[in-house]
């Protein structure tokens, strides 16, 4: 076989499949020229329909469902700032028991030293 007998064979059978698929198009056209174009018109306009009633629910729902989280949003912020200045309080409050703790232990400490220093120098003389 030829270079050009082969060429040949691959353009009968380029043919074929051209002419295999030009007969399923044809086939296609008819049955959408038929009547299937208007069942898809059909179940997209359903389908449109439905999915606005959807849509319209969906809106009513959100829109009742955002205002009482908003409501409960502020309320919460409201709940934060005043924890806040209640924990501000309380670290005050802390901080001053540590440095009233610290100073009387300090006081404590200090009479302690001194009176160990008072029965140290009340020994080293003589009675």
């Amino acid at each position: 076989m030829s270079f050009a007998t082969l060429t040949n064979i691959a353009t009968a059978l380029f043919c074929a499949a051209v002419l295999v698929q030009s007969v399923r198009m044809m086939r296609s056209l008819k049955a959408v020229k038929d009547g299937a174009l208007t069942q898809v018109v059909e179940a997209l306009d359903k389908s449109t329909a439905q999915a606005r009633a959807v849509l319209s629910e969906m809106k009513a729902t959100l829109g009742s469902e955002c205002i009482a989280n908003a409501r409960l949003v502020e309320e919460a912020r409201a709940l934060r700032e005043e924890l806040g200045v209640m924990i501000g309080i309380a670290d005050a409050s802390a901080e001053r028991i540590v440095h009233a703790s610290t100073a009387a232990s300090g006081r404590q400490y200090a009479d302690q030293q001194s009176e160990d220093e008072g029965a140290l120098a009340g020994a080293g003389q003589p009675a």
